[in-house]
């Protein structure tokens, strides 16, 4: 026998286990900065505002304009996955993106923040969807909401990086002739012009590419798949129009949408918002950040491996939106500063989890031809969410002179976002039962259960 071919108990495992060392630590690094070089900007305005004499509504535009730059060309952007494959692509999306992130630096005028953050949108755009849709021809199904959960912890490894050492470039305010905000936004940028050119040199493209797998792997990754596929259904059709017209297209959507407009503002608002809640100064809401990354690892990588468990990730995903409800209604209202720290830690531990159940459920009901054009739809009307909830929270702030506003606003906003989850899970549990009945094996919400859980 083959030393490199594993027995057939351990061909899932085996073939699983090089997939997440080889592939996740290259793609969960470049979600660090991603989201990192996108939300930065909320250290930043701690000099920057008072330095450039922006306003609260100045702000939230600018700070709102990077996701509508990514909203508009989300889709072209994926499309481009056609011509070239996705780690080229993905590539090329964090080379260009890290040079406009570094440049922020020279941002003078609203105009220029204006054009800046837009720009930079349009550079990330179709960076998730790249992500997720290479993941779909590496992970089955019943292995997807780990492989995505580890991705998604970036987001919070991305708050631990910020919240340690933010505070620390904006220290070197004066340092060469630079104010601390522009250190921040050069050496936060910069790294991900680097990793790009690693991803470009070392990320295989496909299992079939990759070097590492042994033939029996690769061969059992693609009768997963194939096993996946005939649950889901094939498309009748999958370009653009049908993607925008496909109902769980736009219910997808329909959640992020929400759940970007009920989060993304504190979380481009955090520093402000703690320092006027909890009376924390710019070191100590570095380090409360970070306690906040912290638990939202532990939580988004649980929830991964629990929705892996039961096959059920929409109904897992609607009980951690309504503890994020709870969240920003206590940030907003609580008569303490502890609890306004509560409210936060809250906050982040179920967000970014919430999020990540969903955006695992994407391949599990999407054929994989959909799945290019149809994520990058539904980010699409994600960030047009991303959009709106800043510029909402600036004007508000203008208005009122606080955050309650903003806050209470985004309350609602995520039990909508939680009640159209529940509908959506009834909808697609319907859906892969009367599948289940016609194939004839699997569970209702998963097509394949691992040999081994890791």
């Amino acid at each position: 026998m083959n030393p490199t071919q594993p027995l057939d108990g351990t061909v899932a495992q085996s073939a699983m286990a090089k997939a997440m060392w080889r592939i996740l630590p290259l793609i969960l690094l470049a979600y660090v900065i991603a989201y990192m070089d996108r939300v930065n900007l909320s250290f930043a305005s701690l000099q920057m505002n008072d330095d450039l004499k922006f306003s609260a509504t100045i702000y939230g535009l600018g700070g709102g304009l990077f996701f509508l730059g990514y909203a508009l060309f989300e889709v072209p952007s994926s499309m481009m996955l056609t011509r070239f494959s996705a780690t080229q692509w993905i590539a090329r999306i964090m080379i260009t993106w890290g040079l406009l992130a570094a440049g922020m630096m020279f941002v003078r005028t609203p105009l220029q923040f204006y054009v800046l953050r837009f720009l930079l949108g349009v550079a990330e755009a179709g960076f998730f969807p790249s992500v997720i849709y290479y993941f779909s021809s590496w992970f089955p199904m019943a292995w997807r909401g780990r492989a995505v959960s580890r991705m998604y912890i970036a987001g919070s490894l991305a708050s631990i990086v910020m919240g340690g050492i933010s505070g620390g470039l904006l220290g070197l305010d004066g340092a060469a002739g630079l104010r601390g905000w522009q250190w921040l936004f050069l050496v936060q940028g910069l790294p991900a012009v680097f990793l790009g050119m690693v991803i470009l040199r070392f990320l295989p493209a496909s299992p079939a590419t990759a070097p590492w797998l042994a033939e029996r792997e690769k061969a059992w990754i693609q009768e997963e798949l194939a096993r996946d596929a005939a649950l889901i259904g094939a498309p009748v059709r999958h370009n653009l129009l049908a993607a925008f017209a496909n109902p769980k297209v736009l219910l997808l959507g329909a959640i992020g949408f929400l759940g970007n407009c009920a989060g993304n503002g504190l979380a481009l608002s955090t520093p402000a918002v703690l320092g006027a809640g909890a009376g924390l100064d710019t070191m100590h809401i570095g380090y409360l950040v970070s306690t906040g990354g912290i638990l939202g690892i532990v939580f988004v990588l649980f929830a991964g491996w629990n929705s892996d468990r039961t096959g059920d990730r929409l109904r897992d995903a609607c009980g951690y939106t309504i503890v994020l409800a709870a969240a920003l209604l206590l940030i907003g209202f609580a008569s303490t500063p502890d609890l306004v720290i509560v409210g936060y830690l809250l906050f982040a531990s179920t967000w970014f989890t919430a999020g990540m159940l969903v955006i695992s459920s994407w391949a599990d009901v999407l054929h994989a031809r959909q799945l290019a054009v149809g994520s990058a739809a539904i980010n699409t009307l994600w960030q047009f969410g991303s959009f709106l909830s800043p510029y909402a929270w600036g004007v508000a702030k203008d208005a009122t002179g606080d955050y309650r506003a903003g806050l209470t606003g985004a309350t609602v906003v995520a039990v909508a976002e939680a009640l159209l989850i529940l509908y959506v899970r009834a909808r697609v549990m319907s859906e892969r039962r009367e599948r289940v009945e016609t194939v004839g094996h699997g569970p209702v919400l998963k097509a394949s259960t691992p040999i081994a859980p890791d």
